[in-house]
């Protein structure tokens, strides 16, 4: 029997490094996405239901196409080439954001959400099969974190890049870097062949798996003519016709994740119930907490004070880490958005004539009449989470290793379970800092911002690589990169659900309510949890040696 190892895989630091570089591109253009599309004078001018809506069903489609590159890479592609193929697909797309044309903006879209689709639940895939020998199989929790923390130190960095380029050169540079990121990523990825080569083993299909050109014919197509009925509904029934769009074309793929518990064999047929459970509940998670690139980038941007003055404003505006902006007394409190409607002659043209930060600030607190100040950037509030991460990940394994050597470390249900209930507490520091600004009306300190996103954080880390590591553990060996897809499939419900939720933002007087409705939703998943936690965690001790 061979010894259990101490040392980690020379595969990881390959990974580490390709998956840091890959996200650092993802959300660099997450971070300035929203806001590129709200730009009145450079963007697309779109307000804030539109942009959320958009938003949520890119990052909902970007979850979505895992399932179809996990299924692929098991059958035909292998990892390798799938993570190869997804991540110059995501490079070409992020570079052609920085185009503006609502076309090119679509196509950008479209190479993004299917390089992921190969991209990302390959590289994760890839991983559990490198931990899956005896003398490391017992390091795949702690090998998962490690792994995360590599995809927050990339989500870290690229925003202060982000801020940057945007500030001196306009959000097509922006773009751009995100583009040469994941390229980066692709070149580290090749570089470490050698270390995972063996484990790039494609899944022999079994006599009672749906060959592939059924799953076309009976998933796919099924999908594509349902999103398209969803989108021509007249009278859209959940909000807008993207989401009847998405909605119905989700329902043939959850159907055919049904339809692989209903069809598995006694041996499978568990394992298979406890990781679709586990899909449905974390949804919710998502719905949550995918709502940093929408409405907790507008909270970031309207609701939080970001004006730094002396040594503070030197350093941010030497480091390009600032936005200058002129103040004139020009009924800025009546628009909700940052322009006004002005005639010429026959046209009606839009005038970019102040800044919406100025909108609720205190009279006393605004500055004099065509002075200007400095704010950061807003985009930098997106590396307040990954800051986190960084900062709490070797805590949260410490602490895991402190309690399996006293064997109390709990099983990773439980540790889902709790990460739920800790992601509810985080949602109620945002309603102390509604309350805190008068509902909006006088904007608050950051340091809310830091404080609710540092108790999500450690929610995250208590069930997103958790989720990972257990989709790798609990799935049946030939179909492990497709189960991956599936995780990826309830992330990308959860995001679309994320943008259904932000776009109701401006209908919501009290801003409390709408953070106490997510609060309810992540309680409804906590206690929910916890009524199968015993049945999850009979079948986790059964399959899991």
């Amino acid at each position: 029997m061979q010894t259990p190892s101490v040392k980690h895989p020379k595969a990881l630091p390959y990974l580490f490094f390709s998956e840091m570089w890959e996200r650092f591109g993802y959300y660099l253009m997450i971070g300035v996405f929203t806001l590129y599309l709200k730009d009145v004078k450079d963007g697309f001018a779109m307000n804030e239901a539109e942009s959320a809506d958009l938003y949520g069903t890119f990052i909902a489609l970007v979850f979505l196409t895992p399932f179809l590159g996990g299924l692929l890479a098991d059958r035909y592609f292998g990892y390798r080439k799938s993570i190869i193929f997804g991540g110059l697909l995501m490079g070409a797309g992020y570079c052609l954001m920085g185009v503006h044309s609502k076309p090119m903006l679509y196509l950008a879209m479209t190479l993004v959400i299917f390089g992921n689709g190969f991209f990302k639940p390959n590289i994760s895939t890839l991983l559990g099969n490198v931990y899956s020998t005896p003398e490391h199989k017992h390091m795949k929790d702690d090998g998962y974190n490690i792994f995360y923390m590599g995809i927050n130190i990339g989500a870290f960095i690229c925003n202060f890049f982000g801020a940057a380029l945007q500030i001196m050169l306009g959000w097509s540079y922006a773009f751009m870097a995100a583009g040469v990121g994941m390229f980066i990523g692709v070149i580290i990825f090749l570089l470490g062949t050698k270390h995972y080569r063996e484990f790039d083993i494609r899944k022999e299909v079994h006599a009672d798996d749906m060959p592939f050109l059924r799953i076309v014919l009976l998933i796919l197509v099924p999908s594509v003519i349902a999103g398209v009925l969803g989108w021509m509904i007249p009278d859209n029934i959940f909000g807008s016709d993207s989401t009847d769009a998405f909605i119905f074309a989700c329902i043939p793929v959850v159907y055919f994740y049904a339809s692989l518990y209903f069809k598995a064999n006694a041996e499978d047929k568990r394992p298979i119930g406890a990781l679709l459970a586990i899909f449905a509940v974390v949804t919710l998670f998502w719905a949550v907490f995918k709502q940093n690139g929408s409405a907790l980038n507008t909270w970031a941007d309207r609701y939080t004070n970001r004006q730094v003055t002396g040594t503070q404003a030197d350093v941010f505006n030497t480091l390009k880490q600032a936005k200058q902006l002129t103040y004139k007394q020009d009924s800025t409190e009546k628009y909700d958005q940052a322009f006004r409607l002005q005639r010429e002659g026959d046209k009606v043209i839009k005038v970019v004539d102040y800044p919406i930060y100025f909108r609720n600030m205190p009279a006393e607190k605004k500055p004099t009449e065509g002075s200007t100040i400095s704010v950061w950037a807003t985009n930098l509030s997106q590396s307040i989470n990954p800051g986190w991460v960084i900062i709490l990940t070797p805590l949260v394994v410490a602490f895991f290793t402190f309690l399996k050597r006293r064997q109390k470390e709990p099983t990773t249900p439980t540790k889902i379970a709790l990460g739920l209930l800790i992601s509810a507490l985080s949602v109620l520091v945002m309603v102390a800092a509604v309350k805190a600004g008068s509902n909006g009306a006088e904007k608050v300190s950051v340091w809310w911002l830091i404080a609710s996103y540092g108790v999500i954080t450690i929610g995250e880390l208590f069930l997103s690589p958790m989720g990972l590591s257990i989709v790798s553990k609990l799935s049946p060996p030939r179909i492990t990169a497709l189960m991956m897809g599936g995780w990826f499939l309830s992330t990308s419900i959860g995001n679309k659900l994320s943008g259904v939720l932000a776009s109701l933002w401006d209908t919501y007087e009290l801003k409390s309510n709408y953070f106490l409705v997510n609060f309810a939703l992540l309680l409804f998943a906590f206690f929910f949890m916890l009524l199968i936690l015993r049945w999850l965690n009979r079948i986790f001790n059964e399959h899991v040696k």
